[in-house]
């Protein structure tokens, strides 16, 4: 039975207390009317439990808001949520992508992530095609999805909250990738599950590649918050360590010209192959947990980007370690689908409210390993093929 305002509930109890469910919690389906966002259908969660997200379906399906108790944790830029029908992956050198880039979740790929490049085409079959342009973060980014269904779904006497939908991305004579991306989220409870599946539709062997930039801001980021997760090595960042603006576990507030940095992390797996990645902060009391599979994502990079004005921290979970595409082919992490193979994945979310709630979620990860208290940890090792960067660079 779900725990509401304190009060465990069965449905029949709680359909007694009110005249419509959607006084407590639901999925209700909008559309944003104004400006550049004008158009974009929003799928709103509230469970009951103060956890509130927007589901962005003309935005590949990702996470636009997310608050608890009125606490916004979410990141949220200038642009807005942009519609996809101003978007082009290919203005700006590539980086398109930073023209609507806000919001929790931003899904990259799928089968291109990280800096625009260019790559070989001879795994398609057109030989006039010589190379593909792959744009910043791919152009699976900011897709409108084909809804497929949403809504509650009741087990006995707990409730879950749902959608489903469908993003393509596709050319002719070039790739055919669908991502099928299903969200729950329990009544009573704050955790989100994210379920996607990655498919090869065409028949031409193609590359996939996947990042989840899940992006959290003030007033959860703030002086002295916490990255936590159980990193045994730190093996690559874009910055030389005496060079860089501030460590990745003891976080800064807003810095002027702070250019961005990103830590590739080796974090280990819990005894169910799940690895737990966190912002903590203490004054609010409250964290955001990203629980993922190491299997499905081997690789953990954290990007920080604390300049003023824009403060934001992402957690990354990744299919390959920080680097070029080449370098991805060199150290054989790129990942290859047949016609019709999939890939899955299973990610949750989950808030840790209260003193207790973090202690315990410390303990989880001291116990998988204990985190080193090295602000600028040495890199341990070079990934195989991976660039040494001794120079100030903001690339990613």
């Amino acid at each position: 039975m779900p725990l509401l305002f304190g009060r465990q509930l069965s449905r029949r109890d709680l359909e007694r207390r009110v005249g419509a469910r959607a006084q407590i919690f639901g999925v209700t389906l909008s559309e944003l009317g104004d400006g550049p966002e004008r158009g974009v259908r929003v799928l709103e969660f509230r469970t009951g439990s103060g956890m509130v997200f927007t589901v962005l379906v003309d935005r590949t399906m990702d996470i636009g808001r997310f608050e608890h108790r009125g606490t916004p944790l979410a990141w949220q830029s200038g642009t807005g949520f942009r519609s996809p029908f101003l978007h082009a992956p290919m203005d700006d050198g590539g980086a398109g992508f930073m023209r609507g880039f806000s919001g929790f979740l931003c899904t990259c790929g799928f089968d291109h992530m990280r800096q625009p490049e260019s790559g070989p085409a001879d795994h398609f079959d057109n030989p006039l095609r010589k190379q593909i342009d792959y744009p910043l973060h791919g152009r699976g980014a900011f897709v409108p999805a084909r809804l497929t269904g949403y809504g509650e779904r009741w087990d006995g006497d707990e409730c879950t909250l749902w959608c489903e939908g469908i993003v393509t991305q596709a050319q002719v004579l070039g790739e055919y990738l669908t991502l099928t991306r299903r969200i729950e989220a329990r009544v009573g409870e704050s955790s989100i599950t994210i379920r996607d599946r990655i498919v090869n539709e065409g028949f031409a062997r193609t590359p996939h590649a996947l990042l989840y930039h899940l992006n959290l801001g003030w007033p959860l980021l703030d002086a002295g918050a916490r990255f936590r997760a159980p990193i045994r090595a730190t093996l690559a960042a874009n910055h030389a360590r005496e060079i860089q603006f501030g460590g990745y576990r003891t976080l800064s507030g807003p810095t002027p010209h702070f250019l961005q940095q990103v830590f590739d992390h080796d974090a280990m797996a819990d005894a169910q192959g799940r690895i737990p990645a966190a912002l903590i902060n203490d004054r609010l009391g409250l964290g955001v947990v990203i629980d993922y599979s190491a299997a499905q994502f081997p690789c953990l990079q954290e990007w920080q980007a604390f300049g003023e004005g824009l403060y934001a921290l992402g957690i990354e979970p990744v299919t390959t370690h920080w680097g070029t595409r080449a370098h991805a082919v060199e150290r054989g992490e790129m990942v290859w689908l047949e016609h019709g193979e999939a890939r899955d994945y299973d990610t949750r979310v989950t808030i840790a409210d209260g003193a207790v709630e973090i202690a315990a979620l410390d303990a989880r990860i001291d116990a998988i390993h204990p985190q080193t208290t090295d602000e600028t940890p040495v890199r341990t090792r070079q990934p195989a093929g991976g660039p040494v960067i001794t120079t100030q660079t903001a690339r990613r």
